[in-house]
């Protein structure tokens, strides 16, 4: 009695077991015969993606061509980099639609489900959406690109990578700074078209002002027409006496230089301004005061 029981449960569990591996075994098959076209619809993707990208990349490299004149080459590397990230999503995706075609998947109800779905997340996501709009007008307005050093949100630093929803900035001591776009209310560009330093010079009150302002001159000429500094100098100019009083005279130097050039030139300026008073008895403006100093508040070491 007992052992007729057990049958009678055991047939039923292996017919349960038999019918689960035909239908794994109509699936596999299934899947099999969908092998190929999703094959085909992989390498597709992979070749219009590196065809595009190969489009993008070499557009990117004539910018220093004639083709792209009046644009800077910042801003197209800035772009064809979000172009890629762009077009990579896009790509994906469709190939992704594609292979759920391919297996007989309806893709309609899923494409209805991600409406209603992007819908609630955008009521919700108020925030992201705001991410990429604030982005998608620094690409178009060109408020700055890659390479460009920037102060957002309080931060100040190098842009290292940029998409539609955040921008990476790195500063001065190596940190790496992620800011979302929308927390982007005003931009300092620092490094477009030219940047400018004002140094202020001290000597002493007696020293007569012709003598120093011709020194200064012959300073920034010399300085000008050095073949390792004049293609990054575009004036230097000595405005005249800034500040007079305790003893000592300030006279006021303005350099203009190209972007993230202007520290360079300035310590040049300032070592050859010490060396030609020293040379031709200058005294400075009082014991331990330094000859040179620079008005900018954030000086780099």
């Amino acid at each position: 009695m007992h052992a007729a029981f057990l049958r009678m449960i055991r047939v039923p569990e292996q017919k349960h077991f038999h019918d689960v591996l035909l239908g794994w075994r109509e699936d596999w098959m299934t899947f099999v015969r969908h092998v190929p076209a999703i094959l085909v619809t992989i390498i597709v993707a992979i070749v219009v993606l590196r065809i595009l990208r190969a489009l993008i990349n070499r557009v990117a490299s004539l910018s220093t061509g004639k083709i792209t004149t009046g644009l800077r080459r910042e801003q197209v590397r800035t772009v064809a980099s979000v172009l890629n990230s762009i077009l990579t999503v896009l790509v994906a995706s469709v190939a992704l639609l594609q292979i759920l075609e391919s297996l007989e998947i309806r893709i309609a109800p899923l494409l209805a489900s991600a409406g209603i779905a992007g819908l609630a997340i955008g009521f919700g996501a108020q925030t992201l959406v705001k991410d990429y709009i604030n982005g998608f007008f620094v690409l178009l307005e060109d408020q700055y690109n890659l390479g460009d050093t920037v102060r957002l949100s309080g931060l100040k630093g190098t842009v290292e990578n940029l998409t539609l929803r955040r921008t990476v900035l790195r500063d001065d001591d190596g940190t790496v700074h992620i800011i979302p776009n929308s927390q982007i209310t005003v931009v300092s560009n620092m490094t477009r078209d030219w940047a400018q330093s004002s140094l202020r010079v001290i000597v002493a009150y007696q020293e007569p002002s012709d003598k120093i302002m011709r020194l200064l001159d012959e300073v920034g000429d010399d300085v000008r027409h050095d073949s390792m500094f004049e293609e990054d100098i575009f004036d230097v100019r000595v405005a005249g006496i800034d500040r007079v009083g305790n003893g000592e005279t300030e006279y006021l130097v303005l350099v203009k230089t190209r972007p993230n050039k202007r520290y360079g030139v300035s310590r040049e300026l300032r070592r050859r301004i010490k060396e030609c008073f020293e040379k031709n008895s200058v005294k400075p403006g009082s014991p331990g005061q330094a000859y040179v100093a620079e008005s900018d508040p954030e000086r780099r070491p």
